[in-house]
C-alpha cells in the first residue's frame, strides 16, 4: 500500500541496480533472440545530456517504456525514473521490483480516498460511495451542505456525519498535500541530486491511439522550471501486444521531439510561478487554465511525433474507470 510513510522511504539512485540488472539480464537476451527486436530512436540529438529533463511519451502499452529505456541506456545517456501509478504498490513484490528500479508513485485523490475507506471498512467503496467522497473531496459538494439523501451509513461514518464533514476534508487536504510533497522531493532529487530524467505517460493510461493528457506533467515541470521533452513512441504494441513482458519482435521507432523549455515560445505564455505547489486544490483552483493550455501543448508535440496510426481518435475508448483505477 501506498502512504505517506511508504513515500518517505522510497530512495532513489543515479545508476539503479533494478535498471541494470533487468536490461542485461533480461532485456539484453529478450531483444536478441530470434525474435529481434529493433529499437529506434530518431531526434537523438534533442535529449540534453547536461541536465536531467522530463520526458512525455504516450503509453500505448504496459512496457512501451523498456525499449526506450534500454536503448538509452546502452548509448550512454541517463538512466530515468518513471511515473507510475499508486496502485502498483498494492502488491509488495511489484512495489520492491518498482523500487529497484527507481519508480516515482504518484497518488491521486481517487486513490487515497480508496485506500482509506478500505482500511477503515475492510473493502473498498463501491461506486456510487466513492462518487460521492469524491465530489467532497472536490467541493462539488459543498461542506456545509447535506450529504446526498443516497449516501450510505459507512459514507456518513467515513466523513465524521453531517457535522463532520469540514474537519474530514481539512484532514483529507493535510494528509494528500503531505504526500505531494514527498512526490516533489522525489521529482526534483532524481532531476538533481541523483542526475536522471524522469519519464511521464501524460494520458495516464493506456492506449493505442493517442489520448486526452492529464495536468500533473504540467504543474511538476512548471514548479521545478524543468523542460519536458517529448517522446513519440510507435509500434511497440506490436512488441508487447498483452501482459507478458517479453517481447515478440518487431521494430519499436521513438522520436524526440525539441525541449519545451518553461520560459521558451511554446510554454512560456502560460507560465505557473514557480512557487505555486504542484497538485494541490489551490494550484488546480487559480492555474488550472494555464497547466491545461500546457498539456495540450505537450499532447499535440507528441501527436505529431508518432506514426498516423497512433495519432487521436475520437472514439478511442479510456482504459480503466471507476475504483478500478486504484486497487
Amino acid at each position: 500500500m501506498l502512504d505517506l510513510e511508504r513515500l518517505r522511504h522510497i530512495r532513489l539512485s543515479k545508476r539503479p541496480i533494478g535498471q541494470l540488472v533487468f536490461a542485461n539480464l533480461v532485456l539484453a537476451v529478450d531483444y536478441r533472440l530470434p525474435r529481434k527486436t529493433e529499437i529506434i530512436l530518431e531526434g537523438l540529438e534533442n535529449l540534453p545530456r547536461d541536465r536531467g529533463v522530463f520526458l512525455a511519451m504516450n503509453h500505448t502499452d504496459r512496457y512501451n517504456y523498456w525499449p526506450f529505456q534500454y536503448a538509452l541506456y546502452r548509448r550512454g545517456y541517463r538512466f530515468t525514473a518513471t511515473w507510475v501509478k499508486g496502485k502498483y504498490y498494492e502488491n509488495r513484490v511489484a512495489a520492491r521490483f518498482l523500487d529497484l528500479t527507481a519508480n516515482i508513485p504518484l497518488p491521486s485523490r481517487g486513490y487515497v480516498i480508496t485506500v482509506e475507506f478500505r482500511k477503515a471498512f475492510g473493502r473498498p467503496p463501491e461506486r456510487e460511495e466513492y462518487r460521492v467522497l469524491r465530489d467532497l473531496v472536490d467541493r462539488r459538494i459543498g461542506s456545509e451542505e447535506p450529504l446526498p439523501e443516497g449516501a450510505s451509513a459507512d459514507v456518513r461514518s467515513f466523513v465524521g456525519g453531517e457535522h463532520g464533514v469540514s474537519e474530514f476534508l481539512v484532514g483529507f487536504d493535510r494528509r494528500f498535500d503531505a504526500m505531494i510533497h514527498e512526490v516533489i522531493r522525489l521529482n526534483h532529487e532524481a532531476l538533481t541530486t541523483h542526475e536522471l530524467n524522469v519519464l511521464v505517460f501524460p494520458e495516464g493510461t493506456r492506449s493505442r491511439h493517442l489520448s486526452r493528457g492529464h495536468t500533473g506533467l504540467a504543474q511538476m515541470t512548471q514548479h521545478l522550471d524543468a523542460a519536458i521533452v517529448p517522446v513519440g513512441c510507435s509500434g511497440s504494441d506490436h512488441l508487447y501486444p498483452g501482459d507478458l513482458p517479453l517481447s515478440k519482435g518487431g521494430r519499436v521507432t521513438y522520436r524526440i521531439g525539441a525541449p519545451l523549455e518553461p520560459d521558451g515560445p511554446e510554454l512560456g505564455p502560460h507560465r505557473v510561478p514557480s512557487a505555486v505547489l504542484p497538485l494541490t486544490r489551490a494550484a488546480n483552483e487559480r492555474y488550472g487554465d494555464r497547466y491545461e493550455a500546457i498539456t495540450e501543448v505537450v499532447m499535440a508535440k507528441i501527436g505529431e511525433l508518432v506514426d498516423p496510426e497512433y495519432g487521436p481518435a475520437p472514439e478511442a475508448k479510456a482504459g480503466e474507470s471507476g475504483i478500478d483505477r486504484f486497487i
